[in-house]
């Protein structure tokens, strides 16, 4: 596998990478990315691609512009070394929520990057949890989108027992929360909510029987937080015992961090898609768990052309 396969990093998330790379056995790819004085990124690949199965892994998180930038030019340079296939990888894939027109002269900004990522030299694109599951067919080469449920899973199934009912945040994520009750057998609920503005939502009630259960809201991702911690409010009001949270994308732009910490939420379990700043990494009610087996186990089997689908749980 080390004489076909390599792995580059960009540097939005290195220690995601290197944990991919240690489990495939494989060391990670050499890269310089540098900037020049007045801001422009200057990549150069350090190895020998021509003909590899080459894979680069990139979040687009904060800062985002200058991470899809750093990302794109790196396929390009990659595309002009000759790789022989170019696999992106995008952990957390940003202006996903971007994804259609809701005014007369919007953008449809999902799209646009997705015409960037290809023209700019892949492949193929492995991502997970697109916020919005359309964005796949906004590509022209093949997208798996797999999911951070089963990490997720996994640890409420350990740690987290006893008459459970899980919770949709918003009618738009019923769909997921669903599949995650069936998986543990247990109930379900909804949260209705109006939003009048982006990022600011006002919780109206909650949908489903609450009372005396351990809620666990389940989204794609926790941006400022103010869904969430609204929805374990109104969940509190209605008589849950205990309230967590789970998401795969810990964006915890802004007061996020503060927000969780002073609400009722006893832990928010996410993955590490997205690093932690120091600073986040301090909140005591987040747990973050790691998708780099999930991740170098795609790798490995888009690599040896082998069914990914068994991923998509």
């Amino acid at each position: 596998m080390a004489t076909k396969l390599q792995i580059f990093s960009g540097n939005s998330n290195v220690p995601l990478v290197q944990e991919v790379c240690d489990n495939l056995h494989i060391s990670l790819g050499e890269v310089t990315v540098k900037h020049f004085s007045d801001g422009e990124i200057s990549v150069d690949i350090g190895e020998n691609v021509r003909g590899m199965d080459v894979f680069v892994v990139q979040s687009t998180c904060t800062p985002a512009n200058e991470y899809i930038m750093e990302m794109l030019i790196m396929l390009d340079a990659l595309k002009r070394a000759s790789a022989g296939r170019i696999t992106l990888v995008i952990p957390y894939y940003a202006y996903a929520r971007q994804d259609r027109k809701v005014s007369p002269r919007a953008p449809i900004s999902a799209k646009l990057l997705a015409d960037l990522i290809t023209v700019a030299g892949a492949n193929r694109v492995l991502t997970m949890d697109l916020h919005a599951g359309q964005i796949q067919g906004f590509f022209n080469i093949p997208v798996d989108n797999l999911y951070g449920s089963p990490v997720l899973y996994d640890y409420v199934k350990t740690t987290l027992s006893n008459d459970l009912v899980i919770v949709s945040p918003d009618a738009g994520g019923v769909e997921r929360a669903r599949a995650f009750a069936a998986r543990l057998n247990a109930g379900l609920a909804i949260i209705d909510k109006r939003r009048p503005a982006p990022n600011v939502s006002e919780v109206m009630h909650v949908i489903g029987d609450v009372k005396n259960k351990r809620a666990i809201i389940v989204d794609d991702m926790i941006d400022t937080g103010g869904t969430m911690v609204q929805a374990a409010e109104a969940l509190a009001r209605n008589g849950a015992q205990e309230v967590y949270a789970c998401c795969t994308h810990a964006v915890l732009s802004g007061s996020a961090v503060e927000k969780i910490n002073n609400s009722v939420i006893e832990e928010v379990i996410v993955t590490n898609t997205i690093p932690l700043s120091d600073e986040k990494k301090k909140c005591r009610k987040v747990k973050v768990l790691s998708v780099a087996g999930l991740l170098s186990e795609a790798v490995r089997r888009i690599h040896c052309d082998e069914s990914v689908s068994a991923l998509f749980v």
